[in-house]
C-alpha cells in the first residue's frame, strides 16, 4: 500500500460532490431506524426487513459502487490518471491502494450505519446488529473490488454498476433460486446468519461456500483490474 497514493486517492473521493451522496444514504438508513424503532410492530422483522433488504440489498451495493468507481474511474475517464502512471510504482500497488481506500470507505459509510442501525432496531440482543454488520463488512469488500473493476474495465462504469446492483442483486439474485448462489447480497447474509443467534436469518448460500466466493471474487476482480491497469499505456490516455 502506497500512502501518498491512498491520501490522494481519499482526498479525490471525499473532496467532491459525490461525498453528499455517500452521507445521504446512510443518514436516510438511520432516520428510518429511528422512525421504525419507535413503532408497534414487530421490532425483529423490523430490523430483518431494514436492516437485510435496505441496508444490506441497496446501501451497501450503492456505496460501493460510488467509492469503487470513484477511485480510479473519474481518473481514468479525465486522462489524470498518466500522471500516476507516469510514476515507478506498480500497477498492483496502485489498484490494492485504492481498494484499500475503496473497502475502507465503504465499510465507514455503510457497514458502521447498518451495524448502528440494527442496535436503534433491536439492541444487541441476539447478534442481529453485530450479524448484518459483519454481512455488510464482507458485502462492502467485495463490491468495492467489483466496482473498482469496472471502473478500470468501462467509461460507463456507474451505469453498468448501477444495473448489476438493481437488475442482479436486487431482482434476479432475491427472487430466482438458482442465481442467488452468485450473489454478493447473499453471501452477505450468510455471514449474517452465522453471527446471528436468533435463528430467524434466512440465507440460501452456505457459510463455507459463502466466504469462498467472497475471497474468490475479491481477490479475482483485484487482480484482473492490476492486469488490466498495466495494459494502459501512456499514450492511450493521453
Amino acid at each position: 500500500m502506497n500512502t501518498t497514493v491512498a491520501r490522494l486517492t481519499a482526498r479525490g473521493l471525499f473532496g467532491r460532490r459525490r461525498v453528499l451522496v455517500l452521507l445521504a444514504v446512510p443518514v436516510l438508513l438511520l432516520v428510518l431506524a429511528v422512525i421504525a424503532a419507535n413503532s408497534t410492530l414487530d421490532k425483529l422483522d423490523l430490523a430483518h426487513n431494514v436492516l437485510g433488504s435496505l441496508a444490506l440489498g441497496t446501501l451497501v451495493p450503492i456505496t460501493g459502487l460510488i467509492v469503487g468507481t470513484g477511485v480510479i474511474a473519474t481518473e481514468i475517464e479525465d486522462g489524470s490518471i498518466v500522471y500516476l502512471l507516469a510514476k515507478p510504482l506498480p500497477r498492483w500497488k496502485i489498484v490494492t491502494t485504492k481498494l484499500a481506500v475503496a473497502v475502507a470507505s465503504t465499510w465507514l459509510l455503510a457497514a458502521v450505519p447498518t451495524y448502528v442501525a440494527g442496535l436503534i432496531l433491536y439492541g444487541s440482543a441476539d447478534g442481529v446488529a453485530l450479524g448484518y454488520g459483519v454481512g455488510a463488512l464482507a458485502a462492502g469488500a467485495a463490491y468495492s473490488a467489483l466496482f473498482l473493476l469496472l471502473g478500470v474495465l468501462t467509461r460507463h462504469a456507474v451505469i453498468a454498476g448501477l444495473a448489476y446492483a438493481l437488475i442482479w442483486e436486487s431482482l434476479i439474485g432475491n427472487y430466482v433460486e438458482g442465481a442467488r448462489t452468485l450473489s454478493v447480497q447473499q453471501w452477505g447474509l450468510a455471514l449474517t446468519k452465522a453471527v446471528a443467534a436468533d435463528g430467524t436469518v434466512i440465507a440460501p448460500v452456505g457459510l463455507a461456500t459463502a466466504v469462498w466466493l467472497l475471497i474468490i471474487v475479491a481477490a479475482g476482480a483485484t487482480a484482473f483490474a492490476s492486469v488490466k491497469l498495466a495494459g494502459l499505456t501512456l499514450g492511450s490516455e493521453e
